[in-house]
C-alpha cells in the first residue's frame, strides 16, 4: 500500500473554516472519504461544511469559490475509476491540474483526496471504511489543516 511512510501530523484546526467538496460518483467509497475527513476536522477543532458536486471534474471550480468566499482550506474528495476509454485520463488530469491551480491562485490549501483507481476494490481499500487499509479522506483533511498552519508559520 502507498500509505507506508506517511507522516504523523499534529493538526490543530481551532478557528479554521474548512469546506469539504466531494464528488457524487461511487457513493460507498465517497461516503467513506467524507466520513474520514469529517472525523479528522471535528477532532482538530475546525469548523467544516460539505458541498457535493456532480463529479471530480467539477471539484476545482467549487473549491475555488469556497476559498474565495472565505474558507481557510478545502478538502477535495472524488473517485475516478479507469474504464475502457481515455475518459479516465482526461478527468484525472483536469481534476488534479485544476485543484493545483486553485491552491496556487488563491494561496490557500486544497487537501487532495481524489482517488484515481484501476478498480472499485482499490477505492474500498483506501476509503477509511471498516476493513480499509487506508483513510485517504482523513489524510486529505490533515494535509489541508497542516498546510494552513505552515502558511501561517511563514507569514502568509
Amino acid at each position: 500500500m502507498s500509505g507506508a511512510g506517511s507522516p504523523t501530523l499534529d493538526v490543530d484546526g481551532t478557528g479554521l473554516s474548512v469546506v469539504i467538496v466531494a464528488g457524487s460518483w461511487h457513493d460507498d467509497i465517497t461516503d467513506g472519504l467524507i466520513a474520514g475527513a469529517v472525523r479528522t476536522l471535528e477532532a482538530s477543532g475546525a469548523d467544516h461544511s460539505l458541498v457535493r458536486v456532480p463529479g471530480s471534474f467539477e471539484l476545482p471550480v467549487v473549491a475555488k469559490a469556497a476559498l474565495e468566499a472565505g474558507a481557510d482550506a478545502v478538502v477535495a474528495l472524488g473517485v475516478i475509476i479507469r474504464g475502457g476509454t481515455p475518459h479516465f485520463e482526461y478527468v484525472s488530469s483536469a481534476a488534479t491540474d485544476g485543484l493545483t491551480r486553485v491552491a496556487i491562485d488563491t494561496g490557500k490549501p486544497v487537501g487532495f483526496g481524489v482517488l484515481t483507481l484501476d478498480d472499485e476494490q482499490q477505492g474500498l481499500d483506501r476509503a477509511g471504511l471498516p476493513g480499509s487499509k487506508e483513510d485517504k479522506g482523513a489524510e486529505a483533511a490533515e494535509a489541508a489543516v497542516a498546510t494552513v498552519r505552515a502558511l501561517r508559520a511563514v507569514g502568509r
